[in-house]
């Protein structure tokens, strides 16, 4: 049977190796990375469960949290925070601040371990901010997601 041009495991001229087979099958999507609020009830879909926020949430037991993790490295500074909450906070320039402090060695250390656990299975980042859009909670799936819409 004469070869097939088509077929990408045929060679295309006479004496040329035959090109790998690539498998049809997409690769596997990354588990989900998501936001959640503290308050919602926990899910069993939310995998490992990530407390973004520096201070602990008020009014809820730490037992009804069910965190997993709370990587205080990860999270935006006192200093940011306030100036954030205060009269001159703009999102934008609180984002670009947020992005610069997650390049100090020990946020980007958090953030590594992070992407590590998001690599094999669903990751969800938990805040009592009322707005995770426009939260330091955005920033951070977009760092874990890039792809991720906030």
């Amino acid at each position: 049977m004469p070869a097939d041009p088509t077929d990408p495991a045929q060679p295309t001229e006479p004496g040329e190796p035959a090109r790998p087979i690539q498998s049809a099958r997409p690769a596997s999507p990354a588990p989900p990375v998501r936001v959640r609020r503290i308050y919602e009830t926990p899910s069993p879909d939310d995998g490992v469960r990530v407390l973004v926020d520096r201070l602990w949430p008020r009014g809820l037991a730490k037992t009804d949290a069910r965190i997993d993790e709370w990587p205080k490295a990860l999270t935006p500074s006192t200093e940011l925070r306030r100036w954030y909450h205060g009269p001159e906070g703009e999102y934008e320039e609180f984002r670009r601040r947020y992005e610069a402090e997650l390049e100090a060695p020990d946020a980007a250390a958090a953030l590594d371990r992070l992407r590590g656990i998001a690599a094999k299975e669903a990751v969800t980042l938990l805040t009592a901010a009322k707005d995770p859009a426009v939260s330091h909670t955005s920033v951070l799936l977009r760092a874990l997601d890039p792809g991720a819409e906030a």
